[in-house]
Parts: structure tokens; sequence; C-alpha cells
């Protein structure tokens, strides 16, 4: 899939609609629609990265800010201090649905493990 046909390109660059929570110059942090938590806010690139296992080398600046930016989501919705979980989904089994590389930050209620 090229960036210009991918939903999290598009909700990246304004084209569809989203609830914004964090926007720098490399990311773009927005709700989930079908959030599994109390807090889920999605993580993504403004640069199309297909998943985690695509990633290079030459991510490295994209790929800090995502945890940068997953860092603030989480101070901003005052999920720091009990904790919170990043989730990167990786192709069909893991229920990922769409491919474009993109970080959950979940919290805002205790988690049991294993997860599910």
């Amino acid at each position: 899939m090229s960036g210009s046909d991918c939903l999290f390109c598009k909700i990246a660059a304004g084209e569809i609609p989203s609830t914004e929570v964090v926007s720098t110059e490399r990311t773009y942090a927005f709700r989930d629609l079908n959030p599994a938590m109390p807090t889920h806010v999605l993580v993504v690139p403004r640069e199309h990265i297909d998943d985690a296992d695509t990633i290079e080398p030459g991510h490295a600046e994209i790929i800090a800010e995502l945890f940068t930016t997953a860092q603030q989501v989480a101070r901003q919705e005052g999920l720091s201090e009990r904790g919170y979980r990043l989730v990167f989904n990786v192709g069909e089994d893991s229920n990922n649905s769409v491919p474009h590389l993109h970080l959950h930050v979940l919290g805002g209620r205790s988690m049991g493990w294993p997860p599910g």
C-alpha cells in the first residue's frame, strides 16, 4: 500500500477527521475510534512505514519521536503515575488492520497479565 492510499497517512495529513491528542513535525497522535481501554491513543509517523517489521536504521529519529510523543500523550492523559502500556502490532495474526506503523498508548485502568 502506498502512502497516498493509506488511512493513517490521510488522518495524519488532516484529510480524514480525527480527534487530535498531540501533533509534532514527524508524528501525529489521535484517539482510537474503538478504544480497548479508557485511554487508547494511536501514535503514527507522518512518513509511511508499513509496520515494526519494516523499520530500518534510517528510521531512528522517527522511532525516537514516536516514543517521545507517546510519553507526552501519557503525561497529558494523566497515565504516567499509575502506568500505561505501549504496543506495536505486526501482521494479520496480531489483528493489525491498518498497514501503517502505529504505537498504541493504553491506560486508565489496571491491566492483567497476560493481556487479553
